[in-house]
């Protein structure tokens, strides 16, 4: 995956959703469906490799977030 920055990462692990999806749109110069794309690849990314830094659990993660 091409480089983010620091802040998405961190914006999601701390269930910052509009956030790091705002900064995936400025960085990528791309649509809101491609940044959704982008935010849901790096995403399980992180849930994967970083699970205990996730203070949300998966089921409720998304819960109230509609696109």
């Amino acid at each position: 995956m091409e480089q983010l920055p620091a802040s998405v990462d961190r914006d999601i692990v701390n269930h910052r959703i509009i956030f790091a999806i705002k900064a995936i749109c400025e960085t990528r110069a791309c649509t809101l469906h491609e940044a959704l794309d982008v935010f849901a690849e790096r995403y399980e990314e992180l849930r994967r490799d970083r699970p205990d830094d996730f203070t949300v659990s998966r089921e409720d993660y998304g819960r109230g977030f509609y696109s």
